[in-house]
């Protein structure tokens, strides 16, 4: 069982953003319900997700795979997906695996929250 800290932000402009904060390992034994987690809060509360990786220690492939399904979820509704505060040790996995390239990762929630949404000029 992974513990998931919820929290709403609202950002000046009224945007809804859910900040998930997993805590412990995000692995196979848990990475299915940080992916159910995701997926409940993108199609129910708000389409803007941020991650805070903080307090996950370990990552794995499985929970790597939950974070890509969780930011296809959000770019589906149009929405933005932000991973934030990278646990040092967590960092390499995504560095291995040239995932840092593939999301969009922030050094603090705060920057993370700032940054949201990231509207696209037409």
């Amino acid at each position: 069982m992974i513990q998931i800290e919820q929290k709403t932000h609202t950002t000046q402009d009224g945007t809804t953003v859910i900040v998930l904060t997993p805590a412990g390992r995000l692995d196979i034994t848990t990475a299915w319900q940080f992916r159910l987690k995701l997926q409940e809060c993108i199609s129910k509360l708000s389409r803007h997700v941020v991650v805070n990786l903080g307090l996950v220690n370990f990552i794995d492939s499985s929970g790597l795979t939950s974070l890509v399904a969780g930011m296809r979820d959000a770019d589906k509704v149009k929405g933005s997906f932000r991973i934030c505060s990278v646990h040092p040790e967590a960092r390499l996995v995504f560095e291995v695996t040239m995932m840092d390239s593939v999301f969009e990762i922030f050094e603090t929630e705060e920057e993370a929250l700032e940054g949201v949404p990231r509207t696209i000029a037409t």
